[in-house]
């Protein structure tokens, strides 16, 4: 407000401009006429810093824009505005939570505000409630230790074979056989699609991350040489056995962070067209298969053929995400034991190379690109270690720079004119 108590014209705009995006968002989103890949509640059109702020500095001032000084008050609408469109319209963290259903699925983890409606959903409920945790879970309990049981065993005992043809086919046959067992112990209903496209030896397969299942989800149907940090207890244990039958990529804590030995490892290995194709996720971390986010460009900069995975959960029956920093792996894997089903639907890709002139980060998001078309993701830009980082100062410090450019900008143009 000014002096005289009247309310500024460019505040009133910036309010009823805001008003109009959200109006127009809504009715977009009750008639489904989202743009492909967009989830946006504000609709936008493609503008410029510049012109946006032009045009807030036209309805709030009857000067010439020529004749105005360097910065103007109504500047910091812009800046308000669109801080406060990107919490309405957030498309990131809500990518590290569980997906939104439209129908309940009689699971209390979908519907923590649920309260009565009827008695006969009440009986649905409690049926189902003893299904799965008097009959299901203690089932699927067996079912993973026996796969689990017989994954470290059998690999220790083929380990003890010489290196060879018989060695291979073996420690195939068992991986396939132990990861098929676990799939069962998740009552996991999978459907592959192009298995002509199918990982090679001498490949990487690459697939978005929803959840440590995914690993036998893919391993169910082919075997696969795994790239991880060496782990101890029981997951050290079935790491230090499966070595022993196949040529995993293991590293040492220390080791992890040096992406030149990690680039030369994985290099070695691609190299060798005798061993299994190796298996990376290259976004770091689990997304709620809702999107796929930032590839990391380790694994594309080694120049071996790519084979892109999608992988589409159903979560109406299960959700697979895993939220690493709400739930533990004990914790989650019960989740998992005592849902439904898990349901998911898995393309593999025509194989893909680095084509020349392009460099590993455009390769990777050409890879990315790909996954999210075909499984019916998002594609997002953003890096999914902003799931327990803070977004780098380095993206205010590019707004900071666009506007001071605009600023310089007018400035020399007066003083050349």
């Amino acid at each position: 407000m000014n002096e005289q108590g009247t309310t500024v014209p460019a505040l009133d705009q910036t309010i009823k401009w805001a008003t109009l995006r959200i109006e127009r968002g809504a009715k977009e989103k009750n008639h489904h006429l989202y743009k492909p890949y967009s989830n946006a509640i504000i609709a936008r059109e493609p503008t410029s810093l510049e012109e946006e702020i032009k045009e807030i500095r036209r309805s709030g001032s009857n000067k010439d824009l020529d004749s105005a000084s360097e910065f103007e008050m109504s500047d910091i609408f812009y800046f308000a505005r669109r801080g406060v469109e990107s919490i309405m319209d957030d498309e990131v963290t809500k990518r590290f939570s569980a997906e939104e259903l439209e129908s309940w699925n009689l699971l209390t983890r979908s519907n923590n505000n649920f309260t009565y409606i009827s008695l006969r959903l009440t009986v649905l409920w409690g049926l189902g409630l003893l299904i799965r945790y008097g009959f299901l879970l203690p089932l699927r309990v067996t079912l993973a230790f026996t796969g689990v049981g017989l994954l470290v065993f059998l690999t220790s005992v083929i380990g003890l074979l010489p290196n060879g043809r018989m060695k291979n086919f073996l420690s195939e046959k068992v991986h396939l056989m132990c990861y098929r067992i676990c799939v069962r112990a998740l009552t996991a209903i999978i459907t592959y699609h192009d298995s002509e496209n199918k990982p090679k030896n001498g490949g990487i397969c690459v697939a978005n991350h929803t959840s440590p299942i995914d690993v036998i989800i893919l391993a169910s149907d082919g075997c696969y040489a795994m790239v991880g940090q060496i782990h101890g207890g029981l997951m050290g244990v079935i790491q230090r056995s499966m070595v022993k039958a196949c040529p995993h990529v293991w590293f040492e804590r220390s080791e992890v962070k040096d992406r030149h030995l990690v680039a030369k490892r994985l290099s070695d290995h691609v190299q060798d067209k005798s061993k299994l194709p190796i298996l990376i996720f290259p976004e770091g971390t689990c997304i709620n298969n809702t999107s796929v986010m930032m590839f990391k460009k380790g694994s594309f900069e080694i120049g071996a053929t790519v084979y892109p995975v999608a992988i589409k959960y159903d979560p109406r029956f299960g959700d697979a995400f895993w939220n690493s920093s709400k739930f533990g792996m004990v914790s989650y894997l019960l989740r998992m034991m005592s849902s439904w089903a898990i349901v998911c639907s898995v393309w593999y890709l025509p194989p893909m190379s680095r084509e020349e002139g392009e460099d590993a980060v455009q390769f990777a998001n050409r890879v990315k690109a790909a996954i999210a078309r075909q499984g019916g993701l998002v594609d997002l830009l953003w890096d999914g270690g902003l799931k327990r980082e803070k977004v780098k100062d380095t993206f205010k410090e590019e707004q900071q720079k666009l506007y001071s450019k605009m600023l310089v900008g007018t400035q020399e143009d007066r003083s050349r004119s």
